[in-house]
């Protein structure tokens, strides 16, 4: 007779999804079928098709155009800078055919465990890919070790899988808590940032960091609002108070409301990872890390990302330490455009070491 676990309080119990209103769900918890891309394919394909990316996912940019560049051939060294979801780093290593070797390293210790999973999966293990939690500002320590590269990749755009999830605070599209942090084990969120600046240093940041049209009366009503006890802990409760400072602009649209949230956003998150430091630091390192003729690609999503890679390439382009640059930006195709919208922003350029 076969045993009785109808009483037996250590068997799994069934776990029923999450329920949702309407035909498709909304919520980023919601979207199980997305979530789970190895068991509803089907669905993600489905998502992926309208031009969208599903939950969870992130879906690289410019894969083509950063392979030509670079011309990996197997037994080369390289570094993938920003590892992210890892779609470009499993491009790479294709090119590698397990011959050689690739670094990859990101600053999100929750990504992170999950990329490195997926990769593994598909075979990819410390023969061949070496992945470490740290920041790209410090890739000189790594080249100590590993010695120059042949080819280095830096995404600088924030992951989709950061952006959706409404827990990391990244996006004013939906409540979560307003962190906005790469690494939330460390530094200030920036709801705590926000309540240290002054109104001169909220301006400024909105303008140096997002070009924002409207810093001035956004940054007052901001610091007006803390100084009368309202609480901005919450990526809603700093929408609110943003679309609540325009609404009076004259002539201004709903959407160009939401764009000054978006940048907004966009500046905090910048500040609270100093993202421009880091950038700086990276690039002053970078020659030294690459090997004679090493090359490498850098793709921005904002202005101020992609002058300052711009003025590094040309800087060292006249000293002589790279042979060449590229002369012109290099944008993703119409097609990527209209099969991922956030391919729209993208800016991608190049530099060979002399």
């Amino acid at each position: 007779m076969a045993p009785d676990h109808s009483m037996d309080e250590n068997a799994p119990r069934h776990q029923r999804r999450i329920r949702y209103k309407g035909t498709y769900p909304k919520n980023f918890k919601e979207k199980y079928k997305e979530l789970q891309p190895e068991r509803y394919a089907d669905a993600v394909a489905h998502v992926i098709q309208k031009g969208s990316t599903p939950a969870g996912m992130h879906r690289s940019i410019c894969v083509e155009e950063i392979l030509e560049l670079l011309q990996i051939t197997p037994g080369q060294i390289g570094l993938d800078a920003t590892l992210g979801y890892g779609g470009h780093t499993l491009a790479m290593l294709k090119c590698l055919d397990s011959k050689g070797r690739l670094y990859a390293i990101d600053v999100d210790p929750l990504e992170l465990p999950r990329t490195q999973e997926r990769l593994e999966r598909l075979g990819y293990g410390s023969d061949v890919l070496e992945i470490r939690q740290m920041n790209f500002s410090q890739i000189d320590q790594l080249a100590f070790e590993s010695g120059p590269f042949n080819f280095v990749l830096a995404d600088l755009g924030v992951s989709s899988m950061q952006i959706d999830n409404p827990d990391r605070g990244f996006s004013f599209r939906a409540e979560g808590p307003l962190d906005l942090r790469l690494n939330p084990t460390r530094g200030r969120s920036a709801a705590n940032r926000l309540k240290k600046m002054t109104l001169d240093e909220l301006q400024n940041m909105l303008v140096e960091n997002a070009d924002e049209p409207h810093a001035g009366l956004i940054a007052r009503t901001l610091i007006s609002s803390m100084k009368n006890g309202m609480e901005i802990s919450t990526t809603t409760q700093l929408r609110n108070i943003i679309e609540e400072a325009l609404k009076f602009v004259p002539k201004i649209s709903d959407d160009e409301i939401k764009k000054s949230c978006q940048r907004c956003f966009q500046a905090l998150r910048i500040d609270v990872n100093q993202e421009f430091e880091v950038l700086d630091d990276f690039l002053e390192k970078l020659p030294d890390v690459l090997a004679k003729e090493g090359r490498v690609a850098i793709l921005t999503f904002h202005s101020g990302e992609d002058r300052r890679v711009k003025k590094s390439f040309k800087h060292f382009f006249r000293e002589g330490v790279y042979r060449d640059i590229a002369p012109e930006l290099i944008r993703p195709s119409d097609k990527e455009c209209r099969e991922n919208s956030r391919a729209r922003s993208a800016k991608l350029r190049w530099a060979i070491k002399a």
